[in-house]
């Protein structure tokens, strides 16, 4: 099924709450125009944007990706102390470690550990992880604990299975979106029905009102917010 919207999902129900509470605030206009718009034909307006609000944006799953993020975010910032460990051990070593602490790894490691890139981080640990292995003995000889080793292995699965999770989580959503289309497009035909109604009866008498019903202002307003907006029974609110 095609998409109607041009809109991310993830705005749609956001734009059309602001299309509810300019329909609440005009219904007597709308209802004197056609008795189609009466109390009934907002109130399904609005149970079809907490449909569509808790389909892509649930509230569950939100919680879920947050604390699988912040899991990542808490390993990445634990990640700095050992890396400037095992910087020192390979001062330590000196030339007995033939490469720079760039070339073995550790200074990329650390700058994307605390910008928290993801993927850069478990790119450079399979790096630092083998340039540990094939230097093994020395940094041993100098201090290097199994401990401190198991720190940067131990890194690299949880972050990779954290990213696997992250991953799942969002291409279920999608898919379960995908396989609901149908309730976003209807969603966005009542909300173009709406807009059609709202530019017939206030183009020529107000210009203020007139904007609340045009879809293009409307997702401007919604992209140009501040902070996010949150969607419940057709209300949007900052």
């Amino acid at each position: 099924m095609n998409r109607s919207f041009g809109c991310k999902n993830e705005e749609l129900p956001v734009v059309c709450g602001f299309g509810a509470i300019s329909l609440a605030r005009d219904l007597g206009d709308f209802t004197a125009y056609s008795p189609r718009f009466d109390a009934s034909y907002l109130a399904t307006f609005k149970a079809r944007i907490d449909a569509v609000a808790e389909l892509v944006l649930p509230q569950s799953e939100s919680v879920e990706h947050k604390v699988i993020t912040e899991r990542m975010y808490q390993m990445l910032d634990g990640l700095v102390a050992p890396i400037n460990y095992l910087s020192g051990y390979l001062q330590l070593a000196g030339k007995e470690v033939p490469i720079s602490a760039a070339d073995f790894g550790l200074v990329q490691l650390r700058k994307s550990a605390r910008s928290r890139d993801v993927e850069s981080v478990l790119t450079l640990l399979h790096t630092v992880d083998g340039n540990i292995s094939k230097y093994k003995n020395v940094l041993i000889g100098n201090g290097l604990s199994d401990e401190l080793i198991a720190k940067f292995t131990d890194a690299a699965k949880v972050l990779a299975e954290a990213k696997n999770e992250r991953f799942s989580l969002v291409s279920n959503r999608s898919a379960l979106v995908q396989n609901n289309l149908g309730l976003l497009n209807e969603l966005y035909d009542q909300l173009t029905e709406i807009c059609r109604i709202g530019k017939i009866l206030y183009k020529q008498t107000d210009n203020a009102k007139l904007k609340d019903y045009t879809i293009a202002k409307m997702m401007n307003q919604v992209r140009g917010s501040a902070k996010p907006v949150a969607v419940k029974a057709g209300v949007a609110v900052n």
